[in-house]
């Protein structure tokens, strides 16, 4: 009983030591969580790695993890000690880790003066994770580096990307069970919801509509909801901490057809004064490249709530020319 309670305690100490803050060179603090014990970082390696960025408040300014894009960048040399640069070769390929970059030293070295964003903080703060480090041979050809290291990740990102596609019907399955929502189908893939029809008379291709929207994400975030990525609604994108100061709101005018194509469909299903609320899969949005900027990601269906306040007329959309066949030569 004795040995078994020695093996934990020093378990246990062995993880305190690994959680604990370490000071580097021009105002580093790092925090190792986890070591894989593979060899370090160096200048040259390539390095693919998730990350969330965090202020002195603690909130997320971006991550990776949510976006499913993991940054891919070749290892630089360092500016001074103590940059992102230098904090990088502390770690290697596996490792987890939290470390904050000193703004003031920073801004001292750059002769720059803090990013805005950042004026009040002192850190800019990074939790890490190293998915992989790829390394040069000893003696390759540059050259030849750079073409493996090339083929290596472009067949990881279309590896990651149809492990993206493969789970997309599952997403939108888990959705509509977390939101109870009972929706037709279109033969696109659309699903809607007609909450009010609106007049007989329904937008076309070459019209403009008048409408009021609100588009959310599917996946929930740390708080269980379902963030609003772009809405013509004030008092919501305020209610929901999503307010862009300087963006027009209220009802916002459209082409139909020079948008996104679920959302092109959805404005034809529905007339003047009409509601609807439809679920876009990815092939009817933003597919394989998503976008991440405002929190939609690759392979990811998205939800909208639509109503149509005016129709403007417009030229009819052309017909496509029909192809006539070649004339038989009679010999």
């Amino acid at each position: 009983m004795k040995k078994g309670i020695i093996i934990l305690a020093a378990a246990t100490l062995g993880l305190a030591a690994c959680n604990k803050e370490k000071k580097g060179a021009g105002g580093l603090l790092y925090t190792i969580h986890h070591s894989a014990g593979n060899e370090k970082i160096k200048e040259g390696d390539i390095v693919k790695m998730n990350f969330i960025q965090k202020n002195d408040k603690d909130s997320v300014l971006s991550s990776t993890f949510d976006s499913e894009t993991p940054a891919v960048f070749p290892a630089q040399k360092k500016m001074y000690a103590g940059d992102m640069n230098d904090v990088l070769t502390l770690f290697g390929e596996g490792d987890s880790a939290t470390f904050k970059v000193n703004l003031d030293t920073m801004a001292l070295h750059s002769k720059q003066p803090k990013p805005e964003q950042f004026k009040n903080d002192k850190y800019i703060t990074f939790t890490v994770k190293i998915e992989k480090v790829f390394k040069k041979k000893t003696g390759e050809a540059d050259s030849t580096f750079n073409k493996r290291a090339t083929e290596f990740f472009q067949a990881d990102y279309k590896a990651a990307s149809e492990k993206r596609k493969a789970a997309e019907p599952a997403k939108l399955k888990s959705y509509l069970e977390d939101t109870k929502l009972e929706t037709k189908t279109t033969a696109s893939g659309l699903h809607y919801i007609i909450e009010k029809p609106g007049s007989a008379e329904k937008p076309a291709l070459g019209d403009t509509v008048l409408i009021d929207y609100t588009g959310r994400v599917t996946k929930k975030g740390k708080d269980g909801k379902y963030k609003i990525f772009d809405t013509s609604d004030e008092k919501l994108a305020k209610a929901e901490n999503e307010f862009k100061a300087g963006k027009p709101y209220g009802p916002q005018k459209m082409p139909v057809g020079g948008t996104i194509p679920g959302f092109t469909e959805a404005l034809q299903l529905i007339g003047k004064g009409g509601k609807i609320k439809v679920i876009i899969p990815s092939n009817l949005g933003y597919g394989e490249q998503g976008a991440p900027q405002v929190g939609i990601m690759p392979f990811s269906p998205i939800a909208f709530d639509l109503e149509i306040k005016d129709i403007i007329k417009g030229k009819p959309a052309a017909a496509a020319p029909v192809q006539m066949p070649a004339p038989v030569v009679k010999k």
